[in-house]
């Protein structure tokens, strides 16, 4: 079985000369989605790093598994990859029904959200795209606890904190 050290490099090396919207080296954004999930153990650490390998490299499920990954974490890999034909908004609801899978988008959201990336962005898709998270977030933070939330955010993109107390505050 592979180590969390051994999955990061893995994921370096799958991830190698590709970059963000921003620019930014891919890499960098897995390791904050896998920081964001450290409070749920190395096997949700090894599933940050590795949530995009599949959908955005030639890795395969099964050659993950056959290398040494978990099977568990890349079912929650699977899960949260994009489908061909499958809508983000229905992507989201079939990822909602696995908590290991919310729990990694919710961290791919707040670190996709994060203020100083969206502050690069241009106009336009900084709106489209805050829009896009906005309503995400209202779907995969309903279905998990506001504990596991705040652990995630708090790392991810503390800026989230104040929408988790104005969501817990009118929820009361």
């Amino acid at each position: 079985m592979k180590t969390v050290s051994e999955v990061d490099a893995f994921a370096a090396a799958a991830h190698a000369g590709q970059v963000d919207k921003i620019g930014v080296p891919y890499i960098e954004h897995v390791r904050a989605v896998a920081a964001g999930l450290a409070p749920f153990g190395d096997c949700m650490v090894m599933a940050g790093l590795l949530h995009d390998v599949i959908e955005d490299t030639d890795w395969t499920a099964e050659r993950l598994v056959a290398t040494g990954v978990p099977s568990h974490v890349v079912s929650v890999v699977e899960a949260v990859t994009n489908q061909p034909g499958v809508s983000y908004e229905e992507k989201i609801q079939r990822i909602v029904s696995d908590r290991d899978a919310t729990l990694v988008k919710i961290a791919d959201n707040a670190h996709n959200s994060h203020p100083d990336r969206a502050a690069q962005l241009p106009e336009e898709k900084r709106a489209r795209l805050a829009a896009k998270y906005r309503a995400a977030r209202d779907v995969l933070w309903a279905a998990a606890g506001d504990a596991d939330i705040a652990a995630i955010v708090t790392i991810a993109n503390p800026a989230l904190l104040d929408e988790l107390r104005e969501r817990q505050t009118a929820a009361e």
